[in-house]
């Protein structure tokens, strides 16, 4: 919301020594948040008058259209003689009054203007348009043509407001009605201790019955709705000065006298209103719900398809507007035309004025469905004061009265749905006890009171809470009102006491852990957002059954695209490695550790807990109970060079044992026993697929998978080829893991090493082979390592070598040569049985 120091000075006696930066640290303390402070006109220096165009030259020979001027300055320039000015801009005319800068003046920017030789004449000056001035947009992109009331020699610097200075302030939902110089004026007078010239309190005729005719279908989604009518407005008529100035300060541009001033009220209130040009109706207004996919052509020339949730504005010919959103192409304001042959001017003389009050979630949910954010919509949202619309409405028809010569039609229409003002009882030392420092309970009443609150009561208060204040909800609330204006910086500080003999849980330590040992492998972490679209799974290639599909749906996601709560972390790490790729970053290694969020089979319904006592075990096991299972994830992803090539060697690329590496470190991390086997799921290359086994409660369980992902997935993904990947839970592996991990006993006694090789076929899997050897070698084996792997026609068709590295040592003495050669024969001899390996050369 950028607010002009000038208009809020209208609503609030400022101290006249207070710059925009006094205002803005006020309003900062007082809870908003001020970005900016923007100087408008800074080192702007005149002579900046209205002059008049008395001639204008065409100049021929060039590549574009230049015409020399002469302009009546007045006595401006000191002699009263027309001033000569080559100018490129077409939309001026003989007679018509324009800004014109004489030399020796210097425009924002540091422009300085002197008298100069162009196009073979000389021009003592410039004819300027708005953007060179600093005023923004206007519309034409060409000079600025001021009214013709405007005498010529008139300080051009006053007239156009071009000095000033404007707050640029970020609203936060719970603040709508701060998106209203009304709003803003209302905090600026808490925070100097002003009275407030409240804008809204205008006198407002009472409804009658002889209105524009409205029908409500649907009070819930409009609750209130106020209509009035102008006539007889003059199509000719202009914003003025001083209105536009304002919408340009405030960020919007200027578009016709009738639509300037619905905007100009919705920023001075809050309340948002639209105009329709009344020819354009055909009967009565009404407010209903959408059918589902009727087509509806929206004030940008966009048709729509409508959902059955949208709020529409209807007459006889169907939707003319979306509630709260935008308007309908078929009831715009006209632009004013004039016959070239009669002169005779036309345009859009009778207007109906609508000031209506929405359900902010419908408004929330077309706006964000149908990507149409609008200035009306950014304030449904955050919440309009209801009981500002029939003062919007007065003060929008008195201004076209004022402006346009219009007449106010005596018939008001004003529909009401039935309701309460809503009230909050509260011990009147609630905030003292939530601050932690005692206010009493004068200060509490008079800060409600100054926010617009009704207080009544002693100990125990009765709070009726202003219309414009939707976000007023229950005594926490009023008690951070009361916080927030008497200041933050006054709470004493308090350090909490943390008990002694509490450290990190078990949980935390391994993810600690896990971190530490991926980042010293040389992974990079990266943090993505927990949101995913389901189309993913069908680029991952995940089967239509798989559980991974089953997602816990957001009812108000940040995007549309991504509406649910991600089920693995592959998505979101994949993501990062493609735009670090696609940003040059070629060789790459990323890891992620975060919750996944596993949709149960019914929903459950969440209790509010509550908050001025702790809750009792059973309200937050209910809690827990409907929400859903959000199991830790681990995931690494590569691609690239896992070892650069330099004067050391050549280097080599990431590939999926690297992936399966990384499992290894977690599960050794966790003090698990990790079994690594060929599996094949999903994204993963069918041929390239490790499977992550441990042993849970005497059965092996699945803990996630690893290798190298699938062709199809790689480009449906836009990632590097060859890229590799591993996921694996990690509330499972811990489990696995069992208690924490100690120490390894260290012998000093030595180590005895046994070397073997074994002929096995071709599919049986080195894993199945590692297992026996472990199971065959007893307590003595301290280490197997698998170092080679061999086919070829000396071990036949069909086979494969596998040859192993065991380490024996025993904890308490010297191993002889032929307890190590016993160990390893038993070793062999159950990988034989079980898996039919023979030792090569036998």
């Amino acid at each position: 919301m950028r607010v002009p120091l000038s208009w809020l000075r209208e609503y609030v006696d400022l101290p006249a020594g207070e710059t925009g930066r006094d205002v803005a640290a006020k309003l900062v303390d007082a809870g908003l948040e001020v970005e900016t402070v923007e100087t408008l006109g800074a080192g702007l220096k005149g002579p900046l008058v209205v002059g008049q165009v008395l001639t204008i030259e065409e100049l021929e020979g060039f590549r574009k259209p230049i015409r020399f001027c002469t302009v009546d300055v007045g006595g401006a320039n000191g002699t009263g003689e027309p001033q000569e000015i080559v100018c490129g801009a077409r939309n001026f005319a003989v007679g018509d009054k324009v800004v014109v800068v004489l030399p020796g003046a210097v425009l924002p920017g540091d422009f300085a203007i002197a008298s100069r030789k162009t196009y073979g004449k000389t021009s003592h000056g410039m004819i300027c348009s708005g953007e060179e001035l600093g005023m923004g947009d206007d519309g034409t992109h060409g000079i600025i043509v001021l009214p013709p009331e405007y005498e010529v020699g008139t300080d051009a610097i006053e007239l156009l407001q071009l000095v000033d200075e404007v707050l640029d302030i970020d609203i936060t939902p719970d603040r709508g009605y701060c998106m209203s110089l009304r709003g803003v004026a209302r905090e600026a007078a808490t925070a100097y201790g002003l009275p407030l010239r409240d804008p809204a309190l205008i006198d407002v005729p009472a409804p009658n019955s002889y209105g524009y005719l409205v029908k409500v279908d649907d009070p819930a989604g409009c609750d209130r709705f106020t209509a009035r009518t102008v006539t007889g407005l003059d199509p000719e008529a202009r914003s003025p000065i001083w209105l536009t100035r304002r919408l340009q300060k405030a960020g919007m541009r200027p578009i016709s006298l009738a639509v300037d001033v619905t905007n100009y009220v919705m920023l001075e209130l809050g309340q948002p209103l639209h105009a329709y040009d009344r020819s354009r109706l055909d009967g009565a207004i009404g407010v209903r719900r959408a059918e589902q996919g009727e087509k509806f052509t929206t004030l940008d020339g966009v048709k729509r398809t409508l959902d059955a949730e949208d709020l529409v504005i209807t007459d006889n010919s169907g939707p003319i507007g979306l509630a709260g959103v935008m308007g309908g192409a078929n009831t715009e304001i006209a632009d004013s035309v004039t016959d070239p042959e009669t002169g005779l001017v036309t345009g859009t003389t009778d207007v109906v004025i609508e000031a209506a009050h929405f359900d902010s979630v419908s408004i929330s949910r077309t706006a964000r469905r149908l990507k149409l954010s609008s200035e009306a919509s950014k304030r449904f949202e955050r919440g309009v004061d209801p009981q500002a619309a029939a003062a919007a409405a007065q003060r929008t028809v008195d201004l076209l009265v004022l402006l346009a010569g219009g007449t106010a039609e005596a018939g008001v229409t004003e529909l009401i749905a039935p309701g309460a003002p809503r009230s909050i009882a509260m011990r009147a030392d609630h905030p003292d006890r939530v601050a932690g420092m005692e206010y009493g309970r004068e200060t509490v009443v008079r800060r409600l009171q100054e926010i617009g609150c009704d207080v009544y009561g002693q100990d125990e208060l009765v709070v009726t809470v202003p219309s414009w204040r939707p976000d007023l909800a229950e005594p926490n609330d009023l008690a951070e009102e009361v916080i927030r204006l008497e200041g933050y910086g006054n709470l004493p500080s308090t350090l909490p006491q943390v008990p002694s003999g509490r450290g990190l849980t078990a949980r935390q330590q391994l993810h600690r852990r896990v971190g530490r040992a991926l980042a010293g492998a040389g992974y990079v972490e990266a943090l993505s957002y927990p949101f995913i679209g389901e189309g993913v799974f069908d680029q991952l290639q995940l089967p239509a059954d798989d559980a991974a599909r089953r997602v816990v749906r957001l009812v108000n996601p940040l995007s549309d695209e991504e509406p649910a709560l991600r089920t693995t972390l592959l998505p979101g790490l994949l993501g990062a490695l493609r735009r670090n790729d696609s940003r040059g970053s070629h060789d790459l290694a990323l890891f992620e550790t975060g919750s996944v969020f596993r949709a149960a089979g019914q929903p459950g319904v969440a209790v509010r807990l509550p908050v001025d006592r702790r809750p009792t075990d059973e309200e937050i096991a209910g809690l827990d109970a409907a929400l859903p299972a959000q199991p830790r994830y681990a995931a690494v992803v590569l691609a690239g060079a896992r070892e650069q090539a330099g004067w050391w060697g050549k280097g080599r690329p990431a590939d999926w044992a690297d992936a399966i590496q990384a499992a290894r470190d977690l599960a050794a991390e966790a003090g698990a026993e990790l079994v690594v086997r060929q599996g094949q799921y999903g994204p993963w290359h069918p041929g390239r697929c490790a499977e992550l086994v441990v042993t849970l409660d005497g059965a092996e369980t699945v803990v996630g998978h690893a290798g190298e992902l699938h062709p199809r997935v790689v480009k449906a993904l836009g990632l590097p080829a060859r890229t590799s990947a591993m996921e694996l839970d990690l509330d499972l592996l811990a489990a696995a893991g069992g208690e924490a991990l100690r120490a390894p006993r260290i012998s000093s006694f030595p180590v005895a090493t046994q070397d073997v090789a074994l002929i096995v076929d071709a599919s049986v899997p080195a894993a199945s082979v590692e297992a026996a050897l472990r199971a065959g070698a007893g307590e003595l084996l301290e280490s197997l390592r698998l170092f080679d792997v061999f086919t070829g026609e000396q071990v036949g068709e069909g086979k494969k070598s596998l040859a192993y590295a065991l380490r024996f040592r025993a904890p308490d003495r010297t191993l002889t040569a032929e307890e190590s050669t016993a160990a390893r024969d038993a070793a062999v001899a159950l990988a034989g049985e079980r898996t039919g390996a023979v030792l090569r050369g036998a």
